[in-house]
């Protein structure tokens, strides 16, 4: 017991003494954790709080247009701006490169008209169907001009989507409406009550949205649930620049023939090795979450909640820190050199993260990604975190995500033992 203590005394001082590495395992995933939940709460508030600057150019002085605005307006999607009906295309296209706004949209002149026209022939066919006479449009009557929506290239597809979305069921509101005004007078010959038309036109039923939870009086996940487990996994893992480093340069100093001829085994060493970096992770673990807890709402951030199995969520983090060891120790064994662990290290982090699901949700990932992310430890630790994170569960309930990390874990122990004794090493 004695020998493990002094190695592990040993082994802290080193580690204080590797600045770059501390700043790598500690500062670097703080930083990470405080920008990307930052910019992901934006989104959010982007999408559920703040408008949308939309230019909007209405070239057409009838009805149909004006009822538009009105039904876009009440989307609460959009902030918009209007422009003279004599801005050109170029004008636009000018405001929307100095960042003005990033869409912009031209009604067309003869909106209305051909609004009214459509309706006419619809309601014509529908009158017709019902055995009465129905008026008939003239060919190509219906054929309204399409409305021309401008959008800065740095907008992703799927934000384009919804804002098509949005407008689309504007316009249909507004194409419903003049078809039922045209329908109910072609048959009462008078103007449709706007009671009745608030009845047939906004009469839709809601969406009543209710979150698996495993615990249902938590409150529901936020940018920060998402986040900070996400980041603490990467963080955990990133250890591996530290200690593989250091495992390397024991190799290359000579350090593993000196304990041969002491009266001790490189076992103990790596023990030490392990319980100083255990050690480590979960403080890293520790830092993130209180930052998440009580310096995120100083900061206008949604406030990290941590599950209500505490027990189990030091229990997670401590299988994710032990595989995390054991990945970087294993690195640090095969390693010929300080720069081949360094290097390989980060870059395999790096793409374990995206194919575990850190950078780009799993479930998200095309059909031929799902076996390599059940080959990656960094997804099981997320998969164990987020059951206790965002579905309220508690240890029980993340065993099916412990019990591939253990076996990856025992795995990568077993082949450090086999590469020690490769190398002739133990």
């Amino acid at each position: 017991m004695y020998k493990l203590w002094a190695t592990i005394l040993k082994d802290v001082r080193i580690l204080l003494r590797d600045k770059p590495g501390l700043l790598f395992m500690f500062g670097m995933p703080i930083l990470l954790v405080l920008v990307i939940t930052t910019i992901q709460n934006s989104t959010f508030d982007l999408v559920s709080k703040n408008k949308v600057p939309l230019l909007l150019c209405n070239r057409d002085t009838g009805a149909a247009s004006r009822q538009l605005i009105q039904a876009i307006d009440k989307i609460d999607m959009f902030r918009l701006i209007n422009l003279p009906k004599d801005e050109t295309g170029k004008d636009i296209t000018g405001r929307m490169h100095s960042k003005d706004a990033l869409l912009a949209m031209i009604i067309p002149p003869d909106f209305s008209t051909k609004i009214d026209a459509k309706a006419r022939k619809i309601a014509g066919k529908a009158l017709n169907t019902f055995g009465l006479e129905g008026e008939k449009g003239a060919a190509g009557e219906d054929s309204v001009e399409p409305i021309d929506l401008y959008y800065h290239p740095i907008l992703q597809q799927s934000f384009r989507s919804s804002v098509q979305g949005a407008l689309y069921s504007a316009l249909q509101l507004v194409e419903s409406r003049q078809i039922l005004r045209t329908l109910y007078f072609s048959i009462n010959e008078k103007q449709l009550p706007d009671s009745l038309e608030k009845d047939l036109l906004h009469n839709n039923l809601s969406i009543n949205e209710i979150p698996v939870l495993l615990d249902n009086s938590r409150p529901l996940p936020n940018a920060s649930q998402h986040n900070i487990p996400a980041w603490t996994v990467f963080a955990m893992f990133f250890i591996v620049l530290s200690l593989s480093g250091s495992i390397v340069r024991e190799k290359l100093n000579g350090s593993f023939i000196r304990l041969k001829t002491l009266p001790t085994h490189y076992i103990l060493v790596l023990l030490s090795k392990q319980v100083t970096y255990l050690g480590v992770t979960l403080i890293q673990a520790a830092i993130i979450f209180a930052i998440g807890v009580w310096i995120f709402p100083y900061m206008g951030l949604p406030a990290l909640n941590l599950p209500s199995d505490i027990s189990g969520l030091f229990f997670v983090s401590l299988l994710c820190g032990w595989c995390a060891v054991s990945y970087a120790i294993c690195i640090g064994v095969f390693a010929r050199t300080q720069e081949q662990a360094n290097a390989f290290g980060a870059v395999s982090i790096v793409i374990l993260a995206a194919i575990g699901g850190l950078m780009v949700p799993s479930f998200a990932m095309p059909g031929s990604f799902r076996t390599l992310i059940k080959i990656s430890p960094l997804h099981w630790c997320l998969e164990a975190y987020y059951g206790l994170f965002l579905e309220g569960g508690k240890l029980k309930d993340v065993l099916m995500n412990i019990i591939p990390l253990v076996i990856i874990a025992v795995t990568l122990q077993l082949a450090t033992l086999w590469g020690l004794r490769q190398k002739k090493l133990i």
